[in-house]
């Protein structure tokens, strides 16, 4: 009876472990699983400054994700003027744009290839709160009375404003032309503009404006891609940070922003 009861112990313990290695690809194919080393160093990222708020969540998550590494201040400006800075050689791991004209120069100066278009986005006509201009639609920032502010037709948010304008044959004299979106935003936010041409994402949660509607805006769609730079000095972290904005966790970072898929 003890030669049987061994032998029972024996088939319990083979089979609790067969169950044991049945189970464990499954947790290795788990997304909570890490793959590969863990990472340290520093992380440098340039991006369009329209993802400011998004992608400051985005790297406060990476790195408790991986507390041995240092996403550092994030560089954030209008994409053609980013897109000139890692041109002119400006150090950076991950380079994220508004738009594919700029990510395009980049590659095309060899620093990158094969970037992953992760969010979209539109404009809206941006007002100080109470809308004291009175704006209604694009046809309000043709009246000469009003100040109105656009980014300048080299970043993509201007260029995306001004093919927006055409569309609607609305011609607009604006008092100043800016380098990216938030300097924009900024002017209507103190009330130094009636009214300016941003992207949806830039007016939620900003007490200081409201959004009116811009006709057509949704046929003027702005895609945004992210890749690592062949000259990244992390390799690793950059490869994994896009790996992490284009997963499902990303991707509702961005949703909760206001972007929309890609």
């Amino acid at each position: 009876m003890r030669r049987l009861a061994h032998f029972l112990v024996i088939a319990v313990l083979v089979l609790a472990g067969c169950a044991s290695a049945d189970r464990d690809p499954a947790a290795t194919n788990s997304p909570s699983a890490e793959v590969g080393p863990e990472l340290t160093g520093d992380l440098t990222i340039y991006a369009a400054a329209s993802l400011g708020t998004a992608f400051d969540e985005l790297a406060e998550l990476f790195e408790q994700r991986h507390p041995s590494l240092e996403v550092l201040p994030i560089v954030y400006d209008g994409s053609s003027t980013l897109a000139t800075q890692l041109i002119e050689g400006a150090p950076a791991d991950v380079f994220a744009s508004a738009d594919e004209k700029n990510m395009q120069k980049v590659i095309d100066a060899g620093l990158a290839d094969s970037p992953e278009l992760f969010a979209t986005n539109t404009l809206v006509i941006a007002v100080p709160v109470g809308n004291p201009g009175a704006v209604t639609g694009l046809e309000s920032l043709a009246d000469p009375a009003l100040t109105v502010v656009l980014c300048a037709p080299e970043v993509p948010c201007g260029a995306a404003s001004q093919t927006l304008l055409s569309n609607a044959a609305v011609t607009v004299t604006p008092a100043s032309l800016e380098q990216n979106v938030t300097a924009v935003l900024t002017k209507v936010a103190a009330g130094e503009a009636d009214a300016g041409l941003v992207y949806a994402t830039d007016v939620l949660d900003n007490p200081d404006v409201e959004s009116v509607d811009a006709e057509g805006a949704a046929n003027v769609v702005n895609r945004y891609p992210v890749t690592m730079l062949t000259d990244a000095a992390n390799p690793d972290a950059a490869a994994a940070f896009v790996a992490f904005v284009l997963s499902r966790d990303g991707q509702a970072v961005l949703a909760r922003r206001g972007f929309g898929a890609p």
